[in-house]
């Protein structure tokens, strides 16, 4: 039996950043409060910030942690938590986003750098783009994203 895990990121600003992840990560969403629904074209925090006022939760603490999970519920749920510190050195774990799943050389590489321009667009950062080489590599892109933190187009 496989173990269910969450993936912890931490950031300056939470919110900001699980937006980007949202338009990175095709089929995650923002999760609605407890009991509550995000009406469709409904800004997710506007909900959450309405339901943490209830709560008596201080407007300058509302926006300290976000989360995504995956609306097909397969993909493990990211949590987004503030930090006073910044960034400062290499990430020891970053993520591989399947981009050009299936595809092989020219092909895949063009892929790769659609969706490249895509996340550039949102807010992402391109490093450095890794050439195929057969066998061991189909090839790669290294990004980061709003707050440096890096992650690979695969």
């Amino acid at each position: 039996m496989s173990r269910e895990f969450q993936v912890t990121v931490d950031a300056h600003d939470p919110v900001a950043l699980s937006y980007f992840w949202r338009e990175a990560l095709p089929g995650y969403v923002h999760p609605a409060p407890p009991g509550r629904e995000i009406p469709e074209g409904v800004d997710p925090f506007s909900v959450w910030d309405d339901f943490l006022a209830e709560m008596g939760v201080p407007e300058d603490q509302r926006r300290g942690s976000s989360a995504l999970e995956d609306a097909e519920g397969r993909g493990p749920r990211i949590f987004f938590q503030q930090v006073p510190e910044a960034k400062s050195a290499k990430n020891r774990l970053h993520l591989d986003l399947r981009a050009a799943p299936g595809l092989e050389g020219p092909e895949r590489m063009t892929a790769l750098e659609v969706e490249c321009e895509r996340l550039v667009a949102a807010g992402a950062t391109r490093v450095q783009r890794f050439e195929p080489d057969p066998p061991m590599s189909g090839g790669f892109i290294v990004m980061t994203d709003p707050e440096g933190n890096e992650f690979c187009l695969d």
